[in-house]
């Protein structure tokens, strides 16, 4: 592993065109890259294809990454990493996006315009989440699956290639392994059908016991059982 000094100087050698600078940090940042890849697996994509996407999101962070951002190099380069993989499977088909996931992500571009017309300068993330009541990841999530054309980081009619997505600056509180896990989980949750995400929001996330849930849905808790242990096995396969 390198130090973040070391990282830091080899970032800078990337960015003034040093090839083997951008090696080095590729090849000490390898198991990084597999453990996003592995997430990806069994999806109708080769491991090969995939590592390969991997490595391409992270060439981008090498590319992108400024210290100002206030972040360790690892902790931006995730994001880009999926984001690049995400991209590819959502355009061939392998990654349906949510009606509710899309409905946000135009509630935040309408934000973003006003905000930019009254003050004259981008909102920030945290800005977003507080004004719709969500989280920071659920703001990068929406903006992300929907491929919006615009970043909160950039101006309008640039394209894919060269502009900075909302989703390569975000500053995440938790570790490379949970912000994996938080996504992933994230894009099981929005696919279910919504009475199974009714029974694994009420479980999970507002601690209700199954009788109490089997009450608000009208079915028995023996049912309300079933069906969480099938999402269960369900969520395993696809993490």
């Amino acid at each position: 592993m390198l130090s973040r000094d070391q990282t830091i100087e080899l970032l800078k050698q990337s960015k003034e065109g040093s090839e083997k600078a951008k090696e080095e940090l590729l090849k000490a940042n390898v198991n990084l890259i597999k453990s996003i890849v592995k997430r990806f697996l069994n999806k109708g994509v080769e491991y090969d294809d995939l590592y390969q996407l991997g490595c391409m999101g992270f060439l981008k962070a090498v590319n992108n990454f400024d210290e100002k951002y206030g972040v360790m190099f690892s902790t931006y380069a995730v994001p880009l990493i999926i984001g690049e993989i995400k991209r590819f499977m959502r355009d061939d088909g392998a990654i349906k996006v949510s009606r509710a996931v899309k409905v946000l992500a135009n509630k935040i571009n309408r934000y973003t315009g006003e905000y930019r017309a009254k003050t004259g300068s981008e909102p920030r993330i945290e800005d977003i989440a507080e004004h719709f009541n969500v989280e920071t990841s659920d703001v990068v999530f929406a903006i992300d699956s929907a491929r919006y054309p615009v970043s909160l980081n950039s101006s309008d009619g640039e394209d894919d290639d060269n502009k900075t997505e909302l989703m390569d600056k975000i500053s995440a509180p938790f570790e490379q392994e949970d912000l994996i896990d938080k996504i992933m989980l994230r894009s099981f949750i929005e696919n279910l059908p919504e009475r199974e995400k009714k029974v694994i929001m009420l479980r999970y996330f507002r601690d209700k016991t199954q009788s109490e849930i089997a009450s608000e849905l009208g079915v028995s808790q023996v049912q309300v059982s079933r069906m969480e242990s099938k999402i269960i096995e369900k969520m395993k396969e696809c993490l």
